[in-house]
């Protein structure tokens, strides 16, 4: 969901750094052959991703929903030479859609795919983190943080996707929308948690950059 007028987000766009060759194939064979190819990133957004990466150039990095890797390797392109991304996903047919190319990449030595519920892997990883990215279920965004809150290290950053949520954050809650209810509590969370410092962008649908103290 775009929040500005058409018009002016095609300009942001424009002046925009181009999204990189690798990533083009990736986003046309996702939309051809993969289910729900919006999940993905896509350009814009990937290159904010980038940015921040590289401004934290952190040694160790952990994305929470892989999906078809646009994202991971968007954030690939920050870490360190020694640095090691960890990327958590619950869909096995993907494995293989995302190792291609991750391997086409110059990141995939240091991109470590872990299959299954975020929840039970992330007890398992025994690394401390420079910048963890959410992008999966939403009713599990609280989970999440509270995984991984005591695993950053101090100035690491936490980027959460579908913080705005197709703009349902700001009307009346159906008492059956699960998904958005999440969403306002996890929102809520960053705001309220005195570990955190935060600040809730309005790129694409929503991106937040949360900073441990």
């Amino acid at each position: 969901m775009h929040f500005l007028p058409e018009a002016l987000d095609d300009y942001v766009v424009r002046h925009t750094e181009n999204e990189p060759e690798l990533l083009q194939q990736l986003t046309r064979e996702t939309f051809q052959k993969i289910l729900q190819p919006r999940m993905s990133s896509g350009p814009y957004q990937g290159r904010v991703l980038s940015m921040i990466s590289k401004l934290i150039n952190p040694k160790n990095i952990l994305e929470i929903g892989t999906f078809t890797g646009y994202a991971t390797l968007c954030l690939a392109e920050g870490i360190q030479t020694e640095g090691q991304l960890h990327t958590i996903d619950i869909n096995e047919e993907l494995v293989d859609f995302q190792r291609k190319y991750f391997d086409a990449s110059e990141y995939g030595s240091k991109i470590s795919q872990h299959l299954g519920n975020a929840l039970d892997i992330i007890p398992t990883l025994d690394t401390s983190f420079d910048l963890i990215f959410i992008d999966a279920d939403k009713d599990n965004y609280v989970n999440y943080f509270n995984l991984i809150i005591d695993k950053m290290n101090t100035g690491g950053i936490i980027l959460s996707d579908n913080v705005l949520w197709s703009g349902k954050v700001i009307e009346t809650l159906n008492p059956k929308d699960k998904m958005t209810k999440a969403v306002l509590e996890y929102n809520a969370l960053l705001k309220d948690d005195d570990r955190v410092e935060t600040v809730l962008l309005p790129i694409r649908d929503g991106l937040t950059i949360s900073r441990k103290k």
